[in-house]
Formats: structure tokens, sequence, C-alpha cells
């Protein structure tokens, strides 16, 4: 009898193995390998590649735009008119001109007391000043303590005002916007915003007011942040290195270069009429300074950012503050770009390559591009092609052009140089974060205008409790719950990452026993960084 039953034709390459879900899942692999996933994976490389040399490039354009700017260029008070404002004999004070300073808050427990009393101690005339304290504050108990701080200044003879609103509509925007209507701000020129944890030193007005006097074509007037709690854990001090880069390097050439940098919503000063011509403040999105910024920008205004003029504040020093702070500020300019682009192109007033300049390098490249190259070209591609050796990625993508972007990111941060090596793996790890909220921003879904407060503990704080730390933690073990325990722990998992880490172990191992590149060695340390902060550890470290 014929058998009658069907024939399979099996490839040679895998006859003879049993037909388990491995082998099946193996010879799928070799199926769609070739015909599939060589060539886009070869697609990915190239434009990772293709992204990396943008980043490149407009870091090495900073780079040698700032050493000019430091070796040649006039300073702020050259290029600009500058002449300080003194008390008159005759006239007294009438020439200061009258300044706003707003402190905008929301539940400021921690902070309220400093960032009130550094606004009242600054150096100028009381007559001319005007303190606006907007409590956005949602306890009352906060509410009623942030009250009396504010009088108790004004029985010293300070004009301080306490605003609150019935709701927290456009939240830091809306209390602003909110502070400007009233009917006193008429009769004020300029406003000074500082946020809640940041102090200015006394002269602040007095060595930024000046260049608004003398220069009625500046909005802006832009000082530095400086940490007071840099130095209190590892999370504090890769934020240092992060900032210190923008603040030397990014908002300097932006200034020097076209007099337009991105409003870093605290710490500076603005021309109240330049504010009402580009349309006062909207809450269309998270950055509501950036999009100010833009709107006076492309009105003709300038900015001058003054790199000495300094003012204390607070970074956050949780992991989850920080986090949910990285997609204020990555998803926010993704939505705006989104917002305005072609608002930019068809603008008028600004010249053509002051539009490439916003468009291109300040958008494009430095709030999209460098997020998405750092998580898929060194979090993705690189460890994918390790398991697919068909795909070859040159050198100089994987490690030259990295290793140079990084020690030109290093400038702003000398002595934190020892640092660098964690700060790339740190950074990569929050750019699967940042990655995340730019497409939330782009596509505008989801979490796109999401805000959450940055928690603040202030520095008097933090050294309290580092000081306590020995009592306490005794304490806190002997009335702690096991239960309460575990659901912190649970608490501050974050899936993603871990899951992440696993990725790579994975591919490290793979590269370790296959591989010619000796890629394992970033694999792993990446794995250990992915891992501490899946964990939600970093903000532990020392």
């Amino acid at each position: 009898m014929v058998d009658s039953e069907p024939k399979f034709f099996i490839p040679d390459s895998i006859q003879g193995v049993n037909f388990d879900v491995t082998a099946q899942l193996r010879m799928v692999w070799e199926v769609i390998k070739a015909p599939l996933i060589v060539p886009l994976l070869n697609l990915a490389v190239y434009i990772c590649l293709a992204m990396a040399l943008m980043l490149f490039m407009e870091r090495v354009y900073m780079g040698i735009v700032i050493i000019l700017v430091k070796l040649f260029w006039k300073k702020p008070h050259q290029r600009y008119k500058f002449e300080p404002l003194q008390e008159d004999e005759e006239l007294g004070n009438t020439n200061f001109p009258v300044v706003l300073v707003q402190i905008p808050m929301f539940n400021e427990k921690e902070v309220y007391k400093v960032s009130i009393g550094a606004a009242c101690n600054l150096s100028w005339p009381a007559d001319r000043l005007v303190i606006q304290v907007l409590d956005d504050s949602t306890d009352p108990a906060i509410k009623q303590m942030v009250e009396m701080e504010c009088q108790r200044w004004a029985s010293k003879g300070i004009n301080i005002t306490y605003q609150i609103r019935e709701t927290r509509g456009g939240y830091k925007a809306g209390a602003l916007k909110e502070g400007l209507k009233r009917s006193y701000v008429k009769h004020c020129e300029y406003v000074a915003i500082f946020d809640a944890d940041f102090r200015p030193e006394p002269d602040f007005l007095r060595r930024s007011i000046p260049f608004l006097v003398g220069n009625p074509d500046i909005a802006l007037v832009q000082a530095r942040w400086r940490f007071v709690n840099a130095d209190e854990c590892l999370l504090t001090r890769m934020q240092e290195m992060s900032l210190d880069y923008h603040f030397t390097v990014e908002q300097e050439v932006g200034s020097a270069t076209h007099a337009f940098f991105g409003f870093n919503g605290t710490a500076g000063i603005w021309r109240i009429a330049a504010i009402n011509e580009a349309g006062g403040w909207k809450d269309r999105t998270t950055v509501e300074d950036m999009d100010l910024a833009v709107r006076a920008s492309l009105r003709g205004w300038k900015f001058l950012y003054l790199g000495d003029l300094q003012a204390k504040s607070e970074l956050p020093s949780t992991l989850r503050a920080f986090r949910f702070q990285q997609h204020r500020w990555s998803c926010g300019p993704a939505n705006l770009f989104r917002k305005m682009v072609m608002e930019i192109v068809r603008n008028k007033k600004v010249r053509f390559w002051k539009k490439v300049y916003v468009i291109y390098s300040f958008f494009f490249v430095r709030k999209i591009i460098a997020h998405m190259v750092t998580f898929f070209f060194y979090c993705v591609v690189i460890p994918l092609t390790i398991l697919v050796p068909e795909v070859h990625v040159p050198i100089w993508g994987a490690v030259y052009i990295p290793s140079v972007i990084t020690i030109l990111n290093s400038v702003g941060t000398p002595r934190s140089i020892h640092l660098l090596f964690y700060w790339i793996l740190f950074e990569n790890v929050m750019s699967l974060h940042r990655t995340k909220a730019t497409f939330i921003g782009l596509l505008e879904y989801g979490r796109a205008n999401e805000w959450v407060v940055t928690e603040k503990l202030g520095d008097s704080v933090n050294s309290n409790n580092k000081n306590k730390s020995g009592d306490a933690a005794k304490k806190n073990v002997a009335t702690k719950a096991p239960k309460k325990t575990r659901s912190k722990f649970v608490e501050r998992l974050n899936l993603l990452e871990l899951g992440f880490a696993a990725f790579l172990f994975v591919c490290g191992c793979y590269d370790f026993v296959h591989g010619k590149h000796n890629y394992f060695i970033y694999l792993f340390l990446q794995t250990i960084t992915f891992s501490i902060v899946g964990f939600g550890y970093v903000g532990t470290i020392v």
C-alpha cells in the first residue's frame, strides 16, 4: 500500500532537529533575518549615524563659538548700553523704574521662607518694588503659613502682596498671567520671576535692570542657576553636569550670536511691554517660558544672558521628582515645536538665519534629535547589531563621535570630570524617559499636558537630615512595618528601565560568547546603570 500521508520538506540546514519551540523560533529567525531584519537594521544604523553627525556638528559648532565668545567677544556691558542706576538728590528714587517680582508657589512648605526673604532683601528702593507671592497651594495649612510670612514682611515696610486663585487653571502660566492683571501692575515696567526655591543675591536687580533701561530692544535678561544641593548625592551631581553645559554653552552661544535662547522660567527679568506684545502667558504646553520666549523673539525682541549674574536654587534630589521634571522638559519643547514650526517659517520680522537657528539648532537637534539618537543608537541599535553580526556599525559612529560629544559636554563642570563615564551611562538611561516624552509631545497624546510640580526639600532640611541620619535610621527600623516597606519598594520600581536592563544583559552575554568588538564591557556597565535606576536607588548614592 502506498503511503498517503503528506510529506513535509524541511531545509537541509535544520534536518534532524526536534521541532520544539526553540527550534521553530530559530527557523523563523533564519527565514526572516536576511530579507527583513538585516535591511531594517542597516537602515536604522544609517539613520542613527545621520542623527549622530547632526548632534556632533551642533556640539562642535557651539564649542567653536563659545571659544570665540570667551576670547574675542565684547562683554555684555560693552556690547550694550549699561549705566548703573543711582539715587538723585533732587529726584530721589524716581529714576529707578518700578519692578514687579513674582514668586509662583504650590505647596512649597520647605522653601517658601527662603524665596520670600530673598525677594524682600533685594537692593532696590522700597517704593519702586512690588512683590507678588502667587500661591496656588492646595494645602490650607501651607497657605496660611505663606500668607503669615507675607504679612510679617509687610509689617517691615515691604510692598508685598499675597495672591491666590480659585482654581489652578493654566498652572504656572495661569498664575503669572493672573498676577499681571492686577491694577497696581500697570505702574510696573519690568517683572522679575523667581520660582519658590530660588534665592537671588541682593544686587540682582541693580546688575540686570540697567540693561533693560538702556536698551529698549531687549525684552529679557536671564541669569545663571547655581545649585545649593549639587553635592547631596550622585543624582544631583549628574544634573549639575548637564545644566552647567546648558548655561555655560547653549545659553551663552544663543545670546551672543542671535540674541535668542529659551527663557528658563525663573531667575529672569522681562520687559512687561514685550510680554504683552507677544500675546502674554499661554498654557498650551508645559513649557510656558519657552513658548513666550519664542513668540517674543519672532516679534523682533532681543534676549541677553548674563553668566556672571547667578541665583541659587535646588536640584531634584529624588528620582521620582527628577523623572517628572524631565518628562515636562522633554515633552513640552517637542509639543511646542509641533505647534510653532510653521509660524516660525512664515514669520517676516526675523532674518532667515535666525529662523534656521531656532528651527534646526534650538528645537530639532537639541530638543528632539539629542534624546532620540542617545536612546535608539546606543541603547537599541548597537546592542541589536550584536545579535545580527551581518550589520556593521563603523567605529567612528560607535566610539569616536560619542567620545567627542561627551568631552565637549564636560566643559561646564570641570570639577566633575571624574564622574564623566558614569554621567554617560546615566544620560543613556534617562534618554529612554526623554525619548518617550518627546514622542508624547510630538504626537500630542497621553501625558502631553501633564504638569507635576517638582518636589523641593530645602537645603537646610537636607543638611539637618544628614546630621540626624544615624538616629533617624535607628528609629525608622524600629517603627516601620514590613508591609509598608514592601509597598515603598514596589513604588520605587521602574519596570521599563528594568526591562531594558534585561535586554542589554542578554546582548552583553551574547557578545561575550560570540562577539568580536568587546561591546559587552559597555553593555554590562549600562545594564548595571539601568538596574540602579530601575530599582529607584540612584538618588540614594552619595
